[in-house]
């Protein structure tokens, strides 16, 4: 299994990139047989070589804001075309975001590869009162080093 990382350009908070991901329409009617309605996605100047890899149950890590947050699963990746004819890859993702324990990355272009055993560990709910620490919590925490 290996993950992809990407920046969340123009992306405040988690909650600002699962808004934007409910205004996307599928970018094709039918990805591989299966339907693309209502998955999110992204496209990307390359194709991953690993790709094989990555569909083995990996995952795609956004940087916002200067620190990895949170995760999607990654469901398909498939050769594409943007509008202008240039080729592409085309990545699905599963809807869940699941929050990480937060990890300063400094900015990159594109997307880079990352380990499992590099990868932030999934940020889980109290086992007292089901909640994960609101995300402007979790933010000062981790400006003060403190998470």
């Amino acid at each position: 299994m290996l993950h992809m990382v990407k920046l969340a350009v123009g992306i405040g908070s988690i909650e600002d990139l699962a808004a934007r991901q409910s205004l996307q329409t599928p970018p094709v009617d039918d990805l591989d047989g299966t339907s693309a309605a209502g998955m999110p996605w992204f496209r990307t100047r390359m194709y991953p070589r690993r790709a094989a890899e990555i569909l083995d149950g990996g995952s795609i890590y956004r940087v916002i804001a200067g620190r990895i947050l949170c995760r999607q699963r990654i469901t398909a990746i498939q050769p594409d075309t943007r509008e202008d004819g240039t080729p592409c890859a085309l990545v699905v993702m599963a809807p869940e975001i699941i929050p990480v324990q937060p990890r300063a990355m400094r900015p990159f272009q594109g997307w880079r590869y990352l380990r499992p055993e590099d990868a932030p560990a999934d940020l889980l709910a109290s086992s007292h009162t089901g909640d994960v620490l609101p995300e402007a919590l979790r933010n000062e925490l981790a400006e003060l080093c403190l998470i």
